[in-house]
């Protein structure tokens, strides 16, 4: 596998902090010019180093202001269950992002919705009627203290 030079990384970080930077911006930003750092991105896509480009969103004027952080324990771990929990989650629009985790709780859901009285019809309507949750614990976010997308690099 090729490896990922500093030149590389230099352009991740830009990226990461602002993805509408153009090539040759970042090519001023490095003293390059804009024909390899063009080729370097392409690289980078082509390898799934950089996934995808993306929007980020104040969820507070979105009207969606609340997150619920959600621990889930199956009653049965075997990989039928696992596999069929993974699926269904998927399609739920409210959950932003799932892990499987090892520990105490087996998922660890992120949940962004309208007001707790959505979550409590998300949670009874929706996130109930998954088969072999065992318990379920819901916390709420009071204050974001910190949150980012750049990984340290």
């Amino acid at each position: 596998m090729e490896q990922i030079d500093e030149t590389d990384l230099k352009i991740l970080q830009i990226l990461q902090k602002d993805a509408k930077k153009t090539t040759k911006e970042i090519a001023q930003e490095l003293n390059l010019t804009a024909s390899p750092i063009y080729e370097r991105i392409r690289k980078l896509e082509k390898r799934g180093i950089i996934k995808k480009y993306v929007a980020l969103l104040d969820q507070s004027k979105l009207n969606i202001p609340v997150t619920a952080i959600c621990l889930v324990s199956q009653r049965y771990h075997n990989e039928g269950f696992i596999e069929k929990f993974e699926e269904q989650i998927k399609n739920l629009k409210e959950v932003q992002e799932c892990y499987h985790m090892a520990g105490k709780v087996d998922f660890f859901l992120k949940i962004n919705i309208k007001s707790l009285p959505a979550y409590h019809e998300f949670v009874r309507t929706k996130l109930s009627k998954i088969a072999n949750i065992g318990v379920l614990e819901s916390y709420f976010v009071l204050k974001e203290i910190t949150a980012t997308t750049e990984y340290p690099l």
